[in-house]
């Protein structure tokens, strides 16, 4: 029981830090500046978080490029490139789900 303790309140700080942020900015009193500069900020901390575990082994060593993950990592990524379509670029060939059919279980469920 002593474990679940610092989880929650690990939890309950991040919940009231994020929400916090979302009750006290306002969007409308924001220059263009400062929201044009904030839409970039997913885009550099997903590679953030991505890269280390793709590039880097347990020791924090980078890994060969011949490693799976990163011929894993590079095709993945071409094909998001050239596809611009996620259901493709995640696409498992044992069960190949096309975006209509994706479409069309969303609606059933």
């Amino acid at each position: 029981m002593s474990i679940w303790i610092p989880i929650i309140l690990a939890g309950l700080i991040n919940y009231l830090t994020r929400l916090g942020s979302i009750l006290i900015i306002n969007p409308n009193k924001m220059n263009a500046t400062t929201k044009q500069i904030l839409n970039y900020v997913p885009s550099a901390v997903f590679p953030a978080i991505i890269f280390p575990s793709v590039f880097l082994d347990q020791d924090s060593n980078i890994i060969h490029f011949t490693d799976p993950k990163i011929i894993a990592f590079s095709v993945a990524f071409l094909v998001g490139i050239f596809t611009k379509n996620l259901i493709v670029t995640i696409e498992n060939k044992k069960e190949k789900i096309t975006e209509k059919k994706f479409k069309k279980e969303k609606l059933i469920s």
